[in-house]
């Protein structure tokens, strides 16, 4: 490894609390000038709301950053495993008091 190479490392902890990870399955977005705010919520089928499991903040510059490598990591999966088909049927909206921008 190249010393410039050493320099760019950076060492990350991940506790075995975090490391159990949180299941969401609705996410919803909100932005204002200074930072992109991604709500992840747990909606169980039947149950008239969700629950947001985890919040993360971040600039817009990391959000863009953090687009662009979703964007390459989905196209990693599905060179690997294929086509992710999404359902055919429109998700219905929902109204959480916020804009409608969903994921």
């Amino acid at each position: 490894m190249t010393k410039k190479a050493e320099e760019n490392q950076m060492n990350i902890e991940l506790s075995e609390e975090i490391a159990s990870g949180i299941y969401s399955n609705l996410a919803v977005i909100t932005h204002s000038p200074s930072e992109v705010i991604c709500d992840f919520i747990q909606v169980m089928p039947g149950m008239p709301k969700g629950k947001v499991k985890s919040r993360v903040i971040m600039t817009p510059q990391n959000a863009k950053r953090f687009l662009k490598a979703l964007q390459d990591n989905m196209s990693k999966y599905e060179d690997q495993f294929g086509p992710i088909h999404e359902p055919k049927n429109e998700i219905p909206p929902m109204s959480f008091g916020t804009p409608n921008t969903m994921a």
